[in-house]
């Protein structure tokens, strides 16, 4: 399990793991409220990426990342070039 502790470079690595291979992969963000830390996790089964913050703004960028995946998801084109992260 690899746990990052920059943004972005976890936002970069889950990107190229989603284009890998969309059908594998999984996100799950987990709030635990007992030490306040946010914690979003995306795997394929082989590889495992990691990201705890216990920042607000970060809550944001998670959303916005989440929400360019679902995108993604849904979309019936195929994704063969990168997304962009801003």
């Amino acid at each position: 399990m690899t746990c990052y502790e920059v943004w972005e470079e976890f936002a970069r690595a889950a990107e190229k793991l989603y284009l890998a291979d969309p059908m594998k992969v999984r996100l799950v963000i987990k709030y635990r409220h007992c030490n306040g830390k946010l914690c979003i996790k995306m795997t394929d089964n082989d590889v495992c990426l990691q990201y705890k913050t216990d920042q607000a703004q970060d809550v944001k960028k998670m959303d916005k990342l989440h929400g360019k995946f679902m995108r993604l998801m849904v979309s019936k084109e195929t994704h063969s070039g990168s997304m962009e992260m801003n």
